[in-house]
């Protein structure tokens, strides 16, 4: 019996690193889930079989067939729910890489992309992704960038006075853990920023989105809806 239940362990692969907490912080209230790239089913989401927009969370389980046991929003998108900026999806290129300042945060350079694949996870701000032309399965473009090289963004200020639910990502400098946090109360890009440099130690983060911020995280009996999303990341059970 002991020889079967080894053989069966070997066969299931390695169990889920997923892990998700509450956590304050400079009286702030934070929601995180920390991810393994290696051991958990890490991926991005964007559009069903039939190339429509999947939306929601509970689409992405029927879609899949599987369970989710983490999502959330992961980039900016159109009216039409199409990405902003590059987005890659299981080695498909479904958008350009935007390099150019624009209007908005998707604008306030320097931008990045979360980059998913053989390597790990790894937030990559837009100029050294081009640069290093990085092996992705995954990708996704967002901005901007809150934490660059263990720097906050330049533009981000102390006093700042826009103060929103946000989300957003790091990684580890060895791109061995992601950790993907949402504001649960309003927050500004430095505050924000400063949790994932000054809290979590991570050297790179990656502004995902603030206002239709969404989050799944049944361990945290989290279950948003509200807008329809464009493109998003979740852990697959």
């Amino acid at each position: 019996m002991l020889r079967l239940a080894a053989l069966l362990t070997l066969l299931a692969g390695p169990a889920s690193a997923l892990s998700c907490e509450r956590v304050t912080w400079q009286e702030t209230r934070f929601s995180l889930c920390r991810v393994d790239p290696a051991r958990d089913d890490l991926r991005l989401f964007h559009s069903a079989a039939d190339g429509a927009p999947l939306g929601d969370f509970s689409s992405i389980e029927a879609e899949t067939g599987r369970n989710l046991a983490f999502a959330m929003n992961a980039g900016m998108y159109h009216d039409d729910l199409r990405p902003v900026g590059y987005y890659l999806e299981n080695g498909e290129q479904k958008m350009w890489l935007v390099t150019q300042a624009g209007p908005g945060n998707f604008g306030l350079l320097p931008n990045g992309v979360l980059c998913i694949g053989n390597a790990g996870a790894q937030v990559i701000e837009t100029l050294a992704f081009r640069a290093k032309a990085p092996d992705c399965t995954y990708a996704t473009q967002s901005g901007p960038m809150l934490v660059i090289d263990g720097e906050l963004h330049p533009r981000f200020l102390p006093e700042g006075t826009s103060r929103l639910i946000r989300n957003g990502v790091g990684t580890s400098a060895d791109g061995s853990e992601a950790v993907f946090v949402m504001s649960d109360t309003p927050v500004n890009f430095h505050l924000f920023a400063s949790f994932f440099r000054d809290y979590l130690g991570l050297p790179q983060a990656l502004y995902f989105d603030g206002r239709i911020s969404r989050l799944y995280a049944p361990s945290l009996g989290r279950a948003d809806i509200g807008f329809r999303m464009g493109p998003m990341v979740g852990v697959l059970e």
